[in-house]
């Protein structure tokens, strides 16, 4: 076993999820290379040192600089807000030192492309943040799919949808305020990815982005939304297939909605977030009077459900998923090969967001 220091940039609700996988990745998978909790950093130098000791980090700072830097930071976990992304991931790249950043990637197309250029450019090894795409139900999906179980692919269906922001009377935070931080920003680039990941390149999209509540209670009167709460696109894959993409933060009742559907020529796959061990898979075989569809409980017989628990049915979780893209980074790291979603792939989630941007403001369908 050969250790390796890690570094996160960002302590809060993402940093804490990525410092608690590497502390349990190595035992969980039984990795050759094992994570040190080397240095995590954040805004204040007095929030570091609290991460530092509530995580297990070694040291802690308030300068990414200095953390990218560091001899001992071997590997960096970008968790920050994402207008940083560009100068960390560039900055560690220019030092040859692997990178693991958490979507989106980049603030725009523009950052996105320079971060690409900048991990193509030093040959290290690059991932993107996507862990809902990595549970072993969805992995499963992806294997079927591919696999040509369900035939020929005619159609699909994927959203993210929830309702944190659904109370038209729910005071407005700093979720409702820029580009970045509403449903286009922050919750659609997981069902593209989704989407990406189990269909292939989407080459054009029509897409219709709104804000449902255009002002919310602020202490001081009435608060000006100035982003979108919900978005729908029409797209078409270069497979030829067509499919729709839904993504919305005022989805009432909706907690956890990433789900998708997939129609094939000899059967079909559904998939639920807020049943994440579950998925529903239908085979067009046999007498008629007998078909429907079979819910499929995860087990070990899955994708990297094992490592976690023998027993079927017992499930994974949330953490469990950015457990797993620690592995899966860990080996992208010994292999020397970056890992799907490269930085690469988290470019192509901007683009699309940005063409979906471009379709809804000019009413048409925008080709990619």
């Amino acid at each position: 076993m050969t250790d390796i220091g890690i570094g996160i940039v960002g302590g809060g609700y993402m940093g804490k999820a990525h410092a608690v996988a590497y502390a349990a990745v190595g035992a969980v998978f039984e990795t050759t290379l094992r994570p040190r909790l080397e240095m995590v950093c954040a805004t204040s130098e007095a929030s570091a040192d609290r991460y530092r000791a509530a995580f297990g980090f070694a040291r802690a700072t308030s300068d990414w600089q200095a953390l990218v830097a560091d001899p001992k930071v071997d590997a960096v976990i970008i968790a920050s807000p994402q207008s940083t992304h560009r100068a960390i991931a560039e900055a560690a790249f220019a030092l040859g030192k692997p990178v693991f950043c958490e979507k989106p990637l980049g603030r725009d197309v523009a950052d996105s492309q320079a971060m690409v250029a900048a991990a193509e450019a030093s040959g290290a090894v690059n991932m993107t943040g996507f862990n809902y795409v990595r549970t072993p139900a969805t992995q499963e999906a992806i294997r079927l799919v591919r696999e040509g179980a369900i035939g020929d692919i005619t159609w699909y269906r994927g959203e993210h949808t929830e309702d944190f922001l659904a109370d038209p009377d729910a005071p407005a935070t700093w979720r409702c305020q820029g580009r970045e931080t509403g449903t286009m920003g922050d919750l659609s680039p997981h069902p593209i990815n989704c989407a990406l990941a189990l269909m292939g390149p989407i080459t054009s999209l029509n897409a219709v982005v709104e804000t449902v509540h255009k002002t919310r209670p602020g202490p001081d009167g009435p608060v000006q939304v100035t982003n979108d709460d919900h978005a729908q696109m029409m797209v078409r894959f270069a497979s030829g297939v067509m499919g729709h993409i839904y993504a919305s933060r005022t989805a009432t009742g909706k907690k956890m909605g990433y789900a998708y559907e997939i129609h094939g020529t000899r059967g079909s796959i559904r998939f639920d977030g807020e049943d994440q061990n579950s998925l529903h898979v239908y085979r067009a075989e046999g007498p008629e009077a007998g078909r429907g569809f079979t819910r499929v409980l995860t087990g070990p017989a899955h994708p990297n459900y094992a490592a976690f628990c023998q027993g079927p049915g017992h499930g994974t979780g949330y953490q469990d998923q950015i457990i797993i893209e620690a592995r899966d980074f860990l080996a992208a790291i010994e292999a020397g090969q970056s890992a799907f979603p490269t930085f690469r792939d988290g470019m192509e989630v901007n683009r699309v967001v940005d063409a979906a941007w471009t379709s809804s403001e000019t009413r048409a369908w925008v080709d990619l």
